[in-house]
């Protein structure tokens, strides 16, 4: 079977699995990444095969959308084995997805492959849809928009990332505008700066109308 054939058939069990999300990880979202993830790779002489497959798959394994990470990572691992690929290809795949996460940090991502798809899927929560996006997850986790009585957390647990009391606003500072520091290839660095400075602007004008600014 032709890699594109492959991706085709990636593309539909992504597909079917992230229809109807509400929680930010759907379909346009996979669909992001993957155009991101070709751009970088290509920039960075990445395999371009391995960056797109591992990108069209990322949010399948997401802790935030299956009862465990394991859950998640034997789903990948059930639907690769039963396509006709390589198994070193399968490894890599599997690695980039259980290694890409935000409570990854910049470490752990030992390809050139891994970096792109991780930066490529941190660049979709930086700028203009990583705000419509936030407010997203937040509605979908009954988080509110803001509560000036309850500022930023700075030092979490996974378990307190995920479930702890927080909201929309103070999303940003937890982790969206730390991300451009973390990012791996230049090509991502310089996509990330005009968003990152989209919503520093954004937070300004969002704090100057909370409190009545003219």
């Amino acid at each position: 079977m032709k890699h594109s054939e492959i991706l085709e058939q990636a593309a539909k069990f992504a597909k079917s699995v992230h229809a109807g999300d509400a929680s930010g990880h759907d379909w346009p979202h996979i669909e992001r990444v993957v155009r991101m993830a070709r751009t970088i790779g290509a920039a960075e002489q990445a395999d371009s095969f391995i960056c797109e497959l591992a990108a069209l798959l990322h949010d399948v394994a997401d802790e935030k959308l299956n009862p465990s990470k394991a859950i998640g990572l034997a789903k990948v691992q059930g639907w690769l084995d039963s396509q006709p690929i390589d198994a070193a290809v399968k490894d890599e795949v599997v690695e980039i997805i259980a290694t890409m996460s935000y409570s990854g940090g910049a470490e752990g991502m030992r390809t050139l492959e891994g970096r792109v798809v991780r930066d490529a899927d941190r660049l979709d929560a930086i700028g203009a849809i990583a705000i419509a996006r936030t407010f997203v997850y937040a509605g979908w986790k009954g988080h509110p928009i803001h509560d000036p009585e309850l500022p930023p957390r700075e030092f979490m647990t996974k378990e307190q990332y995920r479930s702890g009391k927080t909201t929309a606003i103070n999303h940003f500072y937890e982790k969206l505008l730390k991300l451009k520091g973390l990012l791996h290839t230049e090509t991502a660095r310089a996509i990330a700066e005009e968003r990152h400075k989209f919503m520093e602007s954004y937070l300004l004008q969002f704090h100057n109308e909370w409190n009545g600014a003219l």
